[in-house]
């Protein structure tokens, strides 16, 4: 399973969609808009009108493009969370077709319907989303039938250990660019930029508790605690809210696998749980930290909850934000 993110840059301003479509530039400025995308040369005369948007257990794209204003666009959309940081967001997702799509067993669209809805361009999060083996239309398949295929930063060798908030002004920019859009893609990613600065500011020079990051309710291995996030932009987000990633160093992965013992025997300060479609994840904290009274993140109450601001997506500054305010509450 693919885990990527998103954050709420400007999202007081944004509305339900966290769109600043208000000030883009018109569709038709700007073209030609050529790519390089995982090895392939990618030339845009106009901005894409049929939008599909693979699952990949993200919402990283979906959630770019309403940022962006396009969601218009999107023939059928297939990533959800049913939830987020940012105002309206799950709701906005929730309203756009899904093109009446049946998903395979490996959860996403399978070839032949992907063909079906006559997508211009296809979104995925890693290049899992263009893997005959797993039954779903190739890039050579869409390519013969005029769509064009996006994957989104470092989704090319679906190894996401080395994304950073970065990748997420990438997706943005190269999407602004896209649907002929940039003016409003640099307008999110200045305010991110601008509100990720001010908290690095904030906690500047001040002690780094060590957190524990991990999905609420999912098991990804043989351990007890076997969907721990470490790397990546995990550790990103962490290190500019003026934390670091206790489990840092157990793996090369995205995600350590631990035992209960390994768990219980390290000092978490602090515990940031993400929702992944679960519907309770504050609960899901608070019986962690009871589970493990040892902890000083236990003793001292100190935990939050996020879900789409964690990974690739518009909206990390708001993880940064919620993060520090978390671990370094009397800075702000």
């Amino acid at each position: 399973m693919c885990l990527l993110g998103t954050a709420c840059a400007g999202s007081e301003e944004t509305g339900a969609g966290g769109g600043a479509a208000d000030d883009a530039v018109p569709a038709g400025d700007g073209y030609p808009v050529t790519l390089e995308n995982c090895g392939e040369t990618l030339t845009f005369e106009q901005a894409p009108e049929r939008v599909v948007v693979m699952d990949g257990a993200s919402v990283a794209e979906v959630s770019t493009l309403l940022a962006l204003g396009q969601e218009d666009r999107v023939v059928s959309n297939q990533q959800s969370y049913g939830m987020s940081e940012i105002e309206g967001r799950a709701e906005a997702i929730a309203d756009l077709p899904t093109g009446g799509v049946e998903t395979n067993d490996a959860h996403d669209i399978p070839r032949e319907a992907m063909l079906g809805l006559a997508p211009d361009l296809v979104l995925s999060t890693t290049a899992y989303g263009f893997d005959s083996t797993n039954g779903f239309a190739t890039r050579e398949d869409l390519a013969k039938v005029g769509a064009d295929t996006y994957i989104s930063p470092q989704g090319c060798d679906q190894d996401t250990s080395s994304m950073t908030i970065e990748d997420s002004y990438t997706l943005l920019a190269d999407l602004g660019a896209v649907f002929g859009v940039p003016e409003a893609a640099e307008e999110i990613v200045t305010a991110s930029r601008d509100r990720v600065s001010a908290v690095e500011a904030a906690v500047d020079g001040r002690e780094h508790p060590a957190v524990m990051v991990l999905f609420s309710n999912m098991s990804m291995g043989a351990n007890e605690f076997s969907a721990v996030a470490v790397n990546g932009i995990y550790d990103d987000i962490l290190a500019s809210a003026g934390g670091t990633n206790v489990f840092a160093g157990t793996t090369d992965g995205s995600f350590a696998d631990l035992s209960r013992e390994t768990v219980a025997a390290t000092d978490v300060e602090a515990l940031v749980v993400i929702s992944f479609n679960d519907p309770d994840a504050e609960s899901y904290a608070q019986d962690l930290l009871k589970e493990f009274p040892q902890w000083p993140a236990a003793q001292n109450d100190t935990y939050t909850v996020l879900s789409d601001s964690a990974y690739l997506g518009p909206d990390n500054d708001e993880a940064v934000d919620r993060i520090a305010r978390m671990l370094h509450p009397d800075a702000f």
